[in-house]
């Protein structure tokens, strides 16, 4: 650290009974009154230098062997007034980043100016100011800090302008041309909710593109904005490097954000915490506005965190839409745990906030629709009329096509974060169903490459939802396509008695479907299944009466393995059935979606439905009897 030496003589300042004297054999005349604190001086050593001081004197008459002079509003108090005494009596002072602010401004309070005596201490000051603190890293940092002191007077005489724009002059330069005469290393407890400890340590062993970023986390929140405003205005500084200077500063400057908030909606009771609060809402929304546009500047994890502090702080609608808006270009990125964002708000019963996540969801669905693709042309006429244009053609075509792969493997990484999010919120027994649904919904089927951790998801919801009727299962389970359950799945969600019996008969359909059309052995019914099915003689008649009113050969019929005939209309009678039983249970609301399922089913090979027709038929038969 730089620092300079003005006057030769020893200090001879004293106190006596709380008035600060100059030790001389000369009668003091002139008595100074700087905020409560009173100085014996003499007029003309500071008279000589101290146009203000002259013409206050002037001013003000003399009354007795003493002129009093009062000074209550000087900038830097008593501490800088000294020194600018000590100027004035020839006593060595000594100059650095921590006081030349406030020596700067007290000199300009007095108006020590070139006017009034050549080398005047206004003149000294900025000599040591351009030459030296601005030459230093760390004189920069330590005098730009110091101006929080002093905002006015330093706005005025230009030290934090000309301070911020140093610094920027430095970060966008190499670092082998800055003098760095020390870094900051203090680092205090950090909070998950603000930046992620493991991507601080990573940031401290890597590159040396962000090694300003730490000192600069030491400045106030004004201060730090306009430097980065600066620094970003010069376009030499990447922007992931702007993403981690700006994690940097939110782990220095948002610590221990959860401790206001909790499940049971946390009340701010005092107004020192209200302060707090909004202090750090301040901090968080500037820190927002910073953020690079490019896409992956800045982690997705560090967006959540970041999203998770705005919903504790309470932060503006707009700056809660602008992270949702970032973290839905790089949701693939997210983990279901950055996902779990705290509800605080007193109108929300859940654990979690699921309707950010919506909107999360509903953002990332509206980057991820890729332009339509124009059809590929013959190889032949692309090769007979080969030109400039037509390999501009060419290349945007591939490039559209790595947008459109890359979207479509997006869309298949978010829907395992969403199916796995689900499972975590399932259990919460205020999670409505419609939210629920909302958000499975929000990813298109085919992004599904299977539904076993949906079911998983679904399976927990009804464990922790024993409420609901029966209409309800029935709209949770229609969002699940038993096709795409795995063999395990399919074998628990055959024993699974709060799954509805429509789904559990259409599980094992499709299971003992795709064994059949594998040319594998059908396997074994579960025991809770045989017994639904068991001792229903009177679905061989209603389907003999049926064959015979419907005038069907008995060459196309098969035995089943207990030697009963089963015609292949029973799909048919099945049909007739279930579209029935949603008459009376849900009012006509459903008919549409379960006949367009039934459908879906029908249009299945031969084999697997004679297979199951007599399993459908039984199973409706011995829920009827059991009415009856």
């Amino acid at each position: 650290m730089k620092f300079m030496k003005l006057g030769s003589r020893p200090d001879t300042f004293i106190t006596t009974e709380a008035v600060r004297s100059v030790n001389s054999e000369v009668i003091s005349d002139l008595i100074v009154q700087v905020k409560g604190s009173r100085y014996l001086l003499h007029k003309f050593p500071l008279l000589s230098k101290c146009s203000r001081l002259q013409r206050q004197c002037s001013e003000s008459p003399e009354t007795s062997q003493h002129q009093i002079v009062q000074l209550p509003d000087f900038p830097g108090g008593i501490e800088a007034f000294e020194l600018c005494a000590k100027f004035c009596y020839g006593i060595t002072i000594t100059l650095s980043a921590y006081n030349i602010v406030a020596a700067r401004c007290a000199a300009e309070y007095l108006q020590m100016t070139e006017d009034v005596e050549k080398g005047n201490l206004i003149y000294k000051l900025e000599v040591f100011f351009n030459s030296c603190i601005l030459s230093g890293w760390k004189d920069s940092i330590v005098t730009l800090q110091i101006t929080k002191s002093f905002p006015l007077w330093s706005e005025d005489l230009g030290i934090t302008s000309r301070c911020i724009e140093n610094i920027a002059s430095k970060v966008l330069a190499h670092p082998s041309k800055v003098n760095l005469s020390r870094t900051y290393s203090r680092r205090g407890p950090r909070d998950d909710i603000s930046c992620n400890e493991s991507e601080s340590r990573r940031y401290n062993k890597g590159s040396s593109k962000v090694w300003w970023a730490e000192d600069l986390a030491e400045l106030s929140i004004d201060l730090y904005w306009r430097s980065m405003i600066a620094i970003k205005s010069g376009g030499k500084v990447p922007a992931s490097v702007i993403g981690d200077a700006l994690r940097v500063y939110a782990s220095r400057w948002l610590p221990n954000i959860s401790k206001y908030a909790n499940h049971e909606k946390h009340v701010v009771h005092d107004q020192s915490e209200s302060d707090s609060i909004g202090k750090h809402r301040l901090l968080l929304e500037s820190i927002i506005s910073l953020l690079p546009a490019e896409k992956g500047a800045v982690s997705c994890s560090f967006l959540l965190k970041l999203l998770k502090a705005a919903n504790i702080l309470k932060a503006s609608c707009s700056s809660k839409m602008e992270l949702a808006r970032r973290v839905g270009l790089q949701l693939e990125d997210a983990s279901v745990n950055d996902l779990l964002i705290p509800c605080v708000s007193h109108t929300c019963d859940t654990i979690y906030d699921v309707d950010v996540v919506i909107t999360i969801l509903q953002q990332f669905m509206l980057q991820v629709q890729s332009p339509p693709t124009s059809p590929l042309r013959r190889k032949g006429d692309f090769e007979r009329r080969r030109s400039r244009s037509a390999e501009n053609i060419d290349l945007e075509f591939q490039e559209s096509r790595r947008s459109s792969s890359a979207s479509h493997s997006s869309k298949l990484k978010v829907a395992k974060l969403v199916d796995g999010y689900l499972q975590e919120i399932a259990s919460d027994t205020n999670l409505p169903l419609s939210k629920f649904i909302t958000i499975a919904e929000a990813i298109p089927e085919f992004a599904r490459l299977d539904h076993d951790d949906l079911y998983k998801a679904i399976d927990i919801y009804l464990k922790g939802h024993p409420g609901l009727n029966k209409s309800e299962r029935k709209r949770l389970c229609r969002i699940l396509d038993c096709k795409k359950l795995s063999m395990d799945v399919c074998m628990h969600a055959a024993q699974n008695e709060l799954l509805p019996l429509r789904v559990v008969v259409q599980v094992l359909f499709f299971e003992q479907a795709r064994t059949a059309m594998s040319g594998g052995h059908v396997t074994e019914l579960p025991s809770n299944i045989k017994a639904l099915l068991a001792n229903h003689d009177d679905t061989a008649k209603t389907s003999a009466s049926f064959n015979k009113a419907k005038m069907i050969p008995v060459d196309d019929q098969w035995s089943n393995a207990s030697g009963l005939k089963s015609p292949k209309s029973n799909i048919s009678t099945l049909k007739m059935k279930l579209a029935e039983d949603d008459d009376l249970d849900e009012h006509n609301a459903d008919e549409i979606g379960k006949s367009s399922r039934i459908r879906a089913l029908c249009v299945l090979p031969n084999r697997p439905k004679k297979m199951f027709s007599k399993l459908w038929s039984n199973s409706r038969s011995s829920v009827a009897s059991e009415k009856n």
